[in-house]
């Protein structure tokens, strides 16, 4: 419910229907590193084991180590231009909108009401905005997935949409409506559904605000 990373790296897996099997880390519970141990020196999820027992930490390098393993998953688009440019988009987000990511912590509970985002949340969305267009000028996808197909852009990006969704952030249709196509595919609500099967017993990231049910409309 609350791990964009864990979401990421399930997604590469579901998504591209690459055989795996997942392990439940307490990342909230206090027993992520011995519950990681075993994985070392990974010490972050998601983490990766390949059926060889080579340990993959970061989603960029587990991300970049399937397509290499499964080239006819096509985790990547086929098209070279769209290829660096789907590239470009994943890196980005791997190692930017610390404003957005800091402020607007992922969750598939609830929509928070009332919330007011920053300045540097306003700027991160106008630059993911912008790539968003720059991705649809390269690969020619006026809607739907950013280059077509799905890709692992459209993986890396379903947490930023979760936070444009979850806390009612300014954007313009176009982007909300990418959001919803992001939100509403059936690997998403399966995870969303599984996720709500597991309680904490405080809950992460609260904050002071109203909450309305979680919707898409």
């Amino acid at each position: 419910m609350y791990s964009s990373w864990s979401l990421r790296g399930w997604l590469m897996l579901e998504k591209f229907s690459l055989p795996h099997v997942v392990h439940m880390v307490g990342l909230y519970s206090g027993t992520m590193a011995a519950d990681l141990a075993d994985l070392a020196p990974a010490r972050l999820v998601p983490t990766l084991r390949t059926p060889e027992g080579t340990v993959v930490g970061e989603s960029l390098a587990m991300a970049e180590t399937l397509a290499e393993r499964h080239p006819e998953a096509g985790l990547w688009p086929k098209d070279a231009a769209a290829r660096t440019t789907a590239r470009w988009l994943v890196a980005e987000m791997a190692c930017g909108f610390s404003a957005l990511r800091g402020d607007c912590a992922m969750q598939l509970s609830h929509i928070w009401e009332g919330f007011t985002p920053s300045d540097a949340v306003l700027a991160d969305l106008t630059r993911i905005e912008k790539l968003f267009a720059h991705a649809r000028k390269i690969s020619g996808a006026g809607e739907g997935w950013l280059f077509g197909d799905y890709s692992l852009a459209d993986v890396f990006y379903t947490p930023v949409a979760a936070r444009i969704v979850g806390y009612d952030l300014p954007v313009a249709p176009e982007t909300r409506a990418y959001c919803r196509a992001l939100l509403s595919d059936p690997a998403v609500l399966r995870w969303q559904d599984q996720a709500r099967e597991v309680t904490y017993d405080t809950e992460p990231y609260a904050l002071d605000l109203p909450r309305r049910a979680w919707s898409l409309d």
